[in-house]
C-alpha cells in the first residue's frame, strides 16, 4: 500500500576534495599573509572548506564519519614527523625545487590538520545529536520501564 522510498547513503568525495583543497589553500595562504587582505581571503576559503566538509559529513554514515577522522589523524601524525625532521632537509632531499615541497608540505599539513579537526567535529555533533534523541521518554516505555503513571 505504501510505498518507502529507500535512501541510500552516498558519498560525493568530491566535497571532501574541495575541502581538503580549501583548507591546503587557506594554509599557505595565512602563512604568507602579511597583511590583512591576504588573511580575509584564507579565512573565506577556510570558511568554504568547512562547508564542504560539513556537506560531506552530513551524506555519510558515522561509522564512516569517525574512520575518516582517524584517517586524518594518523596522516596529520605523519607528515608532522617531517617538520621535526625539518621541511627544507626534506625538500632539499628530493628532486626538484626545495620551496615548491616545502610549499607542498606545508599545504599538506594545513589539509590534513584542518580536515581532521572538521570531521571530529562532526563527528562529536552527530554522537551528541544521536545521544540526545535516544534520551526520550517513549523510548523507556520501549525498554520495558514502567511509566509515572498507573495503567489501570
Amino acid at each position: 500500500m505504501h510505498d518507502v522510498i529507500p535512501t541510500t547513503l552516498r558519498s560525493d568525495r568530491l566535497l571532501l576534495a574541495v575541502s581538503f583543497a580549501c583548507f591546503a589553500t587557506a594554509g599557505i595562504a595565512a602563512g604568507n599573509a602579511d597583511a590583512l587582505g591576504p588573511t580575509l581571503v584564507a579565512t573565506a576559503v577556510a570558511i568554504t572548506g568547512v562547508f564542504c566538509l560539513a556537506h560531506y559529513a552530513a551524506r555519510i554514515s558515522r561509522r564512516t564519519l569517525a574512520h575518516l577522522s582517524l584517517a586524518f589523524w594518523v596522516a596529520f601524525l605523519v607528515i608532522s614527523g617531517l617538520h621535526v625532521i625539518g621541511l627544507e632537509t626534506v625538500g632539499n632531499t628530493v628532486p626538484g625545487t626545495a620551496e615548491t615541497h616545502v610549499l607542498s608540505l606545508i599545504a599538506i599539513t594545513w589539509g590534513t590538520l584542518l580536515t581532521a579537526c572538521g570531521a571530529t567535529a562532526f563527528l562529536g555533533f552527530r554522537e551528541y545529536g544521536a545521544a540526545s534523541s535516544a534520551d526520550t521518554p517513549e523510548d523507556g516505555v520501549l525498554e520495558g520501564e514502567t511509566s509515572e503513571y498507573s495503567t489501570r
